[in-house]
């Protein structure tokens, strides 16, 4: 019934299997990828014709988790998967920019591929087998796909380049990178990084791309056997409308794209677009695909033949000059941070808040469930452009741009522990002629910055672009829209003056080779330390003081041993903290409370009350308490948070017959010593001590210094009935004065 076909190889030590035949098997091209135990199938459909009007390629890809496939149920009421996720948004835009240049040009057939993880082992992404699996899928369909191609990750552990890092050993890698690409050339690139050294970034692209050769290898193994005849596509002659558009157009669209305004360029081009259209024939205007096409070849060979003759390009900037910068940091009064970052003609205003452990999103993942302290989102409204378009829920387009700059200034931040916030950083494009991911990362560390967030650095990010005509190649700094439509490559590098913290590459043609990759390089390190400098200008590292506007949060340690008590029943004893100070609190389960208020005041009182209840008082150091009842045997007394003591009346006076009365009364502040506990546990202390003690450290009601350990227990004192009767006494009397909290210290 089944016609299988398989092939497998040992690909760094993990089994990789590619399967056709058994499975979806009226799609064009189906393959079931096996990486260790992670499982994806892969498929790919392409209609036979065009749909009337069709001028673009519509490739859609679609990557799907199962929830089952990790052997979970989904959250939320309906329990069934629904909406895309934003990994899945971004590893569909993954395995789309690497695909898309290499269909045949000319070919408007619309086309899906779908990727579905089945099963997932939990140690190696999907990601990477789904995209090899795309390509698989697309080589065997017919469809005219100039691949094969095939994906890595990349790890750096150790000083030394890692392939495809398990999602535990990632943790200690300093590197996170993903590449595609062809037998000869890099196609696509995707990273984030702890500050490495461009030679590092360069060095673990060459590695990605050498260890995926095998992989190429094997999918044409198993197309040789399995793959359909090729589908029969020519594309249209375009030569003689690219002739006359030229003839006609050219010396206007060459004046167009000498004009450095965007708008009035985008209007001179509009009007060369109507001369060329009202000087066609019938006959000729009547392809209008083949029209369009025409104008658009005329583009792109104007501004293309002038960078790479003259060296100059559409705004007279020279090929490394980046745009003028202008930096302000705080434009926004009543933001917790903000900034407005402008680079020519692209703007980009950053807005920083800060927010508590409760604010942190929870995030559902096949591999489990964590939260995210770190939020960037990335708005491209139309008038960003002159454009009046539909404004809905971010798109694809967004959440990738938003991704890109999250991963650049990841790196960069505070641990949790150091700055114990939760940031969301929102970037609301006001302009955009270029690189508005690039001005994102620029404006969130400003804006960043100005909310007093210790960034170890601040990150500045470039876009590069490729002029390439065979031989000859020119490397673009700081790239405009017109020349990232009309250019080769969109090559994005963002960092510190230290070093890389992200890359990405898309490639629009065939690929590139190492020594394009390391100019860009190069390029892109002395943009970035430009923009760097200019951004100093407006702020050079974190604010001192927060905004008024923020809120506070102090981080102190207790036991773990002490959390059911600060709790309480039912969190009873929580509420009520939080409830009388005002403040917000999460408490770890290592113990670790943070305390949260815009009010320092409602900070204070909830850290002493936790204080008082999980930590314990020293043995031998003297307290300063308050006397809450007197007894005819002693005094008991406040004097650490909530806990009480007993002072006998043969530990207040030398005086013999001295009436506890006689010597203190409710509510009067006394120094008292702590001596130790009896043999019940109850807390023994001591005033006459106090006046035999010189120089000692008194401590006050509220001990900021944090638990302390529990002195040892004196061993039981010999004594009389009558003095054990005492001490019953001032037992059931502590018990009756100071209800259950004298139990709380010694339980």
């Amino acid at each position: 019934m089944f016609d299988v076909v398989r092939k497998e190889l040992n690909w760094g030590g993990v089994r990789l299997v590619l399967e056709t035949g058994r499975m979806a098997r009226q799609a064009d091209g189906a393959v079931l990828v096996t990486f260790g135990e992670t499982t994806v199938l892969c498929t790919a459909v392409f209609n036979k014709s065009v749909k009337p009007g069709v001028d673009f390629f519509p490739l859609t890809v679609n990557y799907q988790e199962k929830y089952y496939a990790a052997g979970k149920i989904p959250g939320g009421f309906f329990k069934r998967e629904a909406k895309p996720s934003e990994k899945e948004t971004l590893v569909s835009r993954l395995i789309d920019r690497p695909i898309r240049p290499l269909f045949a040009e000319g070919f408007y057939n619309e086309t899906q591929v779908v990727a579905t993880v089945l099963s997932h082992d939990l140690e190696n992404d999907p990601d990477v087998a789904a995209l090899i699996g795309a390509s698989a899928a697309l080589t065997l369909s017919g469809a005219p796909f100039l691949g094969p191609i095939a994906g890595a990750r990349v790890g750096f552990i150790d000083g030394k380049f890692k392939l495809n890092p398990t999602v535990a050993e990632l943790k200690d890698s300093r590197l996170d990178l993903v590449v595609a690409g062809t037998e000869n050339a890099v196609m696509m690139v995707e990273s984030e990084a702890h500050e490495l050294s461009e030679e590092d970034m360069l060095g673990a692209v060459v590695f990605g791309h050498e260890q995926m050769q095998p992989v190429i290898d094997l999918i044409i193994d198993l197309a040789e056997d399995a793959a359909k005849e090729p589908f029969e596509f020519a594309a249209a002659d375009k030569s003689g409308l690219i002739a006359r558009a030229k003839s006609l157009v050219g010396a206007d669209l060459a004046a167009a794209f000498s004009t450095v305004v965007k708008q009035d360029r985008r209007n001179q081009i509009d009007a060369a677009q109507k001369k060329f259209l009202a000087n066609l024939t019938e006959e000729e205007a009547a392809d209008s695909l083949a029209v369009k096409g025409a104008f658009k070849q005329v583009e792109s060979d104007v501004v293309r033949g002038r960078i790479l003759d003259e060296g100059r390009r559409i705004d007279g900037r020279d090929l490394v000059t980046v745009r003028p910068i202008v930096a302000e940091a705080g434009p926004l009064p009543r933001t917790h941070g903000s900034a407005l970052f402008t680079r020519g003609e692209t703007q980009a205003l950053a807005v920083v808040t800060l927010g508590t452990g409760d604010d942190e999103q929870i995030m559902d993942a096949l591999e489990g469930e964590y939260r995210e302290r770190f939020l960037l989102h990335y708005n491209f409204p139309p008038f960003s452009v002159g454009e009046a378009g539909r404004m809905g829920a971010p798109g694809r387009r967004e959440i990738g741009h938003g991704k890109l700059a999250w991963r650049a200034l990841r790196p960069m931040l505070p641990a949790p522990t150091d700055f114990p916030y939760t940031i969301r950083l929102v970037s609301e494009i006001l302009e955009s002629n270029g690189s508005s991911s690039m001005a994102t990362v620029c404006g969130g560390s400003l804006a960043m910055m100005d909310a007093g967030v210790p960034l170890k650095r601040p990150v500045a990010g470039v876009a590069m672009g490729l002029v390439l005509e065979g031989e000859r190649f020119a490397v673009l700094t700081d790239i405009l829209g017109d020349e990232d439509h009309l250019g080769d490559m969109d090559f994005k590098v963002a960092g510190t003056e230290l070093g890389v913290t992200s890359l990405q590459m898309d490639i629009k043609v065939a690929g590139i080779t190492p020594a394009i990759m390391k100019q860009a390089l190069a390029q892109a390190r002395d943009g970035r330390l430009h923009i760097l400098g200019e951004m100093s200008k407006a702020l050079s590292a974190g604010r001192a003081e927060f905004s008024a506007h923020a809120p506070r949060i102090e981080v102190i340690q207790i036991p773990t041993d002490k959390i059911r008590e600060v709790i309480g029943s039912g969190g009873k004893v929580i509420r009520e903290i939080v409830e009388q100070s005002g403040a917000k609190i999460d408490i770890g389960d290592d113990g670790v409370v943070k305390i949260a208020s815009a009010n320092a005041e409602s900070i204070q009182k909830a850290k002493d009350r936790i204080l008082g209840i999980a930590a314990e008082p020293e043995m031998g150091k003297i307290y300063e308490g308050k006397v809450v009842k007197v007894m005819e045997f002693g005094a008991f007394v406040n004097f650490f948070g909530p806990r009480d003591g007993l002072v006998h009346v043969s530990q207040m006076t030398p005086e013999r017959n001295a009436k506890p009365s006689d010597i203190v009364k409710e509510g009067d502040i006394v120094k008292v010593k702590l001596m130790g506990f009896d043999e019940r546990g109850k807390v023994r202390l001591s005033m006459k001590a106090v006046d035999q003690t010189t120089g000692a450290e008194i401590a006050g009601v509220a001990d900021d210094e944090g638990p302390a350990p529990r002195g040892e227990r004196p061993p039981r004192r010999e004594g009389g009935d009558r003095g054990g009767e005492r001490r019953d006494r001032g037992g059931d009397g502590e018990r009756r004065g100071g209800g259950s909290r004298g139990g709380h210290i010694v339980s």
